[in-house]
C-alpha cells in the first residue's frame, strides 16, 4: 500500500507541467551551485596568483624575470576566463538562455590565454596552425552574431 502511495506521487510529479517545474527547480539550483563554486575557484586563483608572484617576483629574483611573467600572464587570462564563465552562469540564470555571444567570448579568451603562452620551443607548427584556425572560426562565429544581433534576428 505504501509503494502504490509513493508511486502515485512520482506519477504526479511526472505530469507535464509539475515535471517542467521541477526541472526548472533542479536547473535553477544547479546554476546556483555552480556559480557558487565558480567564485571559490575564482578566489582560489587569485590566492594562487598572488602567493606565485610574491615567491617570483620578489623573493626569488634569481629565476628567469621572462618565463616568471608569461607563467603569471597565463594565471591572470586564467582568472578572466573564470570570470567570464561566472558571466555565462549569471546570465543562464537571469535570462535562462545560454548567451551565445558570451560563451564566444570566452572562447576567444581562453584561446587567446593559449596564445600568450604557447612555447614555440616545445610545440609543433600543427599546434599553431590548430590554434590559428580556432581563433579564424571563433572570430568569424562572433562577427556573424554580432551582425544578426545589429539587424534584429
Amino acid at each position: 500500500m505504501k509503494f502504490y502511495k509513493t508511486f502515485r506521487q512520482i506519477y504526479s510529479i511526472t505530469k507535464n507541467e509539475r515535471f517542467l517545474l521541477f526541472l526548472k527547480v533542479i536547473e535553477s539550483l544547479v546554476s546556483k551551485v555552480l556559480s557558487l563554486l565558480m567564485v571559490c575557484v575564482i578566489l582560489w586563483a587569485i590566492g594562487d596568483l598572488s602567493i606565485i608572484i610574491v615567491t617570483d617576483l620578489f623573493i626569488r629574483s634569481s629565476h628567469s624575470l621572462k618565463e616568471d611573467i608569461f607563467d603569471i600572464f597565463g594565471l591572470f587570462l586564467n582568472i578572466l576566463v573564470a570570470l567570464e564563465i561566472l558571466e555565462n552562469i549569471t546570465a543562464y540564470l537571469k535570462k535562462h538562455s545560454v548567451q551565445l555571444e558570451l560563451v564566444i567570448v570566452t572562447s576567444l579568451i581562453a584561446v587567446a590565454r593559449k596564445i600568450i603562452v604557447f612555447d614555440l620551443e616545445t610545440k609543433s607548427a600543427s599546434d599553431l596552425i590548430a590554434i590559428s584556425v580556432a581563433v579564424l572560426m571563433l572570430s568569424i562565429s562572433y562577427f556573424i552574431i554580432r551582425s544578426g544581433q545589429r539587424r534584429g534576428t
